[in-house]
């Protein structure tokens, strides 16, 4: 198969931001690369190094608008894109690309994930074997990594979990290696829910997760914890369904946020959550956690 890759040069402190809207907007991957060869020293485990000067590279099927990408991001961002380029690849020409950058992490005390191409570097941890496909979800961006330590910081035996826009499902595949008792995954993008089921199956706990799309998640599930790594749009209208399926002391997680968008949610969320957790990574990138009341 053809795809195409948007290239665009920018600096470690908008990086974080291009790859949540290339994600956002619909790329089938995001790749960072350094464009000015500067060494970096051997990241702390879990961490996401940058250059200051790196390229971020959205992969996209090749009928996809790019144009209408750059036009997106050029508005959302405020100014234009300072340099980039449009180019045709062939599926193994990124494939490969996006397996050179990805390398197994460590979230919280118990957790690796790691890539299905690698062994494990602590075979006696909980290791959660990961190839995300055409889905997001890898441990790289922030944002995952909160949900990633929030879920190792829980006591989750036996526990019922929502992971609400699963992508690669990777919180739910977590949280089940973790000792939770099921997961019920939603995503609007049916692919997400395919890679879901491929990497519950490849670390054994396929058994115990269930996909839908938004609309046939059943009404009448009640889940211990709550996981949501989306965007703060979507979170804030997520709010009365995701309390319909909560109960008395049911744990949440709500990321893919900044800072500045924090306190609407918990005001949002607060009509139902006591929202009291607020943990912070690079980039200002924020998870806010609560228990329903």
């Amino acid at each position: 198969m053809t795809w195409q890759q948007l290239k665009i040069e920018t600096t470690k402190a908008d990086a974080p931001r291009l790859e949540a809207l290339l994600e956002e907007v619909g790329a089938a991957a995001v790749l960072m690369e350094d464009s000015a060869d500067q060494p970096l020293l051997e990241p702390p485990p879990g961490a996401t190094p940058l250059w200051d000067a790196t390229r971020v590279i959205g992969i996209f099927t090749i009928d996809s608008e790019v144009d209408a990408v750059v036009e997106f991001l050029e508005a959302q961002l405020g100014h234009k894109l300072a340099s980039h380029r449009i180019e045709v690849l062939e599926d193994k020409d990124w494939v490969r690309a996006w397996m050179d950058h990805y390398h197994p992490m460590c979230f919280g005390d118990r957790l690796w994930v790691v890539p299905s191409w690698t062994p494990p570097p602590r075979p006696d941890a909980i290791n959660l074997m990961l190839d995300p496909g055409l889905a997001f979800g890898t441990g790289t961006h922030p944002t995952t990594a909160l949900c990633l330590e929030w879920l190792d910081s829980l006591d989750l035996r036996d526990k019922v979990v929502i992971d609400y826009g699963c992508g690669s499902g990777i919180l739910a595949v977590a949280a089940l290696l973790l000792g939770a008792r099921e997961a019920w995954c939603v995503d609007n993008d049916p692919q997400a829910l395919t890679a879901t089921c491929n990497n519950a199956a490849h670390n054994g706990v396929a058994d115990r997760v269930h996909t839908f799309m938004p609309d046939a998640m059943p009404e009448a599930v009640r889940a211990d914890v709550i996981v949501a790594n989306i965007l703060a749009g979507p979170l804030a209208m997520l709010a009365p369904k995701l309390a319909a399926h909560s109960h008395a002391g049911t744990e949440i997680a709500l990321s893919g946020i900044i800072r500045p968008q924090v306190e609407e949610l918990r005001e949002v969320y607060g009509q139902w959550f006591e929202m009291n957790g607020l943990a912070i990574k690079e980039e200002d990138w924020c998870r806010l956690s609560g228990r329903y009341r």
